[in-house]
């Protein structure tokens, strides 16, 4: 009857100690811990799983490791302006977009901010491919810093194992178009694509694997003459990046970016399997610096005055290098561009910045929409969303002048 007492006694114990570990646990923790995904391949994970995992994917160690992007001690500030009036019900559209995060930038203020899906300004989103066009402004300083000779290097000067390969006739400045007419498929729900036999691709001994994949693909095209969406491209611009610079991508940024341009809290960035940071995807910030960092390139990517980039680059990362196939739109330094001046960093489930340099406007938005990772529907609502944004500001203008 004792042992029973003192076992049970034991128990008790344990159970509040259990409850008391729960409660101190944050808030998206918990979330994490309820919801915790069973794989590692996000576009077949539920709903509920993925809102847990966006805010918390450096918190999964069986999804990947990650590295740290320290912040500084001095956050830039982003004051506050005068509410936008906006033309539109925004509680039902950030509902429709299932939005954790929306700030509107206008001429470096705030003139909305608001979150969704229990997320808040304290928490990390993951940016999925808006973190390409994070990579194409650290590939600007490299060159600036010497450590890219020029845009019209070839791969291989930079990844001595793709010698031989199809990239001996692709340039830096295509990789980053992609128009490398490199043969690849990015259709995720095809067993048979590149992005799927990558995942169970053996590399050879001492290569990355991405490396290793990616050199034994063959030519479809001149190098410069195809557009083709390519993550692993993107992928493979990281791996150049880190072997000119000589630092990973997380310090790189840091030094070159997130400390000096004033970033309010430090950044994760996911790793492959094989160490390097995933430079096509997954970089987890704070809206409020995704906001910053649109800010940055809007002010003409200077710090102290001075630019980070190579005069011109900017500008050619940022207008079309190439089209897509749809008219008034087209592909920069990874960056999507339009007609009007205006061109956005996006990713999957609606991460996204929208930057208008015409009306010093900047979008950031997190999401996960309800309708799948590259959900049309949800996308051409957040189009009709930035030209409602746009024409808000173009009537206060107006209103202003008379």
């Amino acid at each position: 009857m004792r042992i029973r007492t003192v076992a049970l006694g034991g128990l008790l114990v344990l159970g509040a100690a259990a409850a008391l570990a729960w409660v101190n646990l944050d808030r998206e923790t918990r979330r994490l811990l309820m919801h915790l995904p069973t794989n590692s391949d996000v576009l077949f994970w539920k709903q509920d799983q993925r809102d847990a995992a966006f805010r918390a994917l450096d918190r999964l160690p069986f999804l990947a490791k990650h590295r740290v992007v320290p912040a500084g001690s001095t956050p830039s500030p982003l004051p506050p302006g005068p509410p936008l009036e906006l033309p539109l019900d925004m509680a039902d559209y950030m509902q429709d977009q299932r939005s954790a995060a929306i700030i509107i930038l206008h001429n470096g203020q705030v003139r909305f901010e608001r979150y969704g899906l229990d997320f808040d300004a304290s928490g990390r989103w993951t940016s999925f491919s808006v973190a390409k066009s994070v990579t194409s402004t650290l590939v600007g300083a490299a060159v600036k810093d010497g450590h890219i000779k020029s845009m019209d290097d070839k791969v291989s000067d930079y990844i001595s194992e793709m010698k031989g390969s199809a990239y001996d006739d692709v340039s830096v400045r295509q990789l980053l178009t992609m128009t490398s007419g490199i043969r690849w498929n990015e259709d995720y729900a095809d067993p048979n694509s590149d992005v799927a036999r990558f995942n169970n691709h053996v590399p050879e001994p001492g290569v990355d694997a991405l490396v290793s994949y990616l050199r034994q693909l063959p030519r479809e095209a001149p190098a410069g003459t195809r557009w083709l969406y390519s993550t692993g491209e993107t992928n493979l611009v990281g791996i150049l990046l880190g072997r000119a610079t000589g630092k990973p991508l997380s310090t790189y940024l840091s030094e070159k970016i997130w400390v000096p341009v004033g970033m309010e809290q430090q950044a994760t960035w996911i790793l492959s399997k094989t160490g390097q940071e995933i430079s096509g995807c997954c970089l987890q910030a704070a809206t409020r610096d995704f906001a910053r960092f649109g800010q940055f390139v809007l002010d003409g990517a200077k710090v102290n005055g001075e630019s980070l980039l190579p005069d011109g680059w900017l500008q050619e990362a940022t207008t079309a290098r190439t089209g897509i196939g749809f008219p008034g739109r087209g592909y920069g330094y990874q960056w999507w561009t339009n007609s009007g001046g205006s061109f956005a960093a996006r990713g999957i489930f609606g991460q996204g910045i929208f930057i208008d340099p015409q009306r010093r406007l900047v979008i950031a938005s997190n999401a996960n929409w309800g309708g799948g990772a590259s959900d049309p529907q949800a996308t051409a609502r957040r189009e009709a969303f930035y030209a409602a944004v746009q024409q808000a500001v173009d009537d206060e203008r107006a209103l202003a002048s008379r």
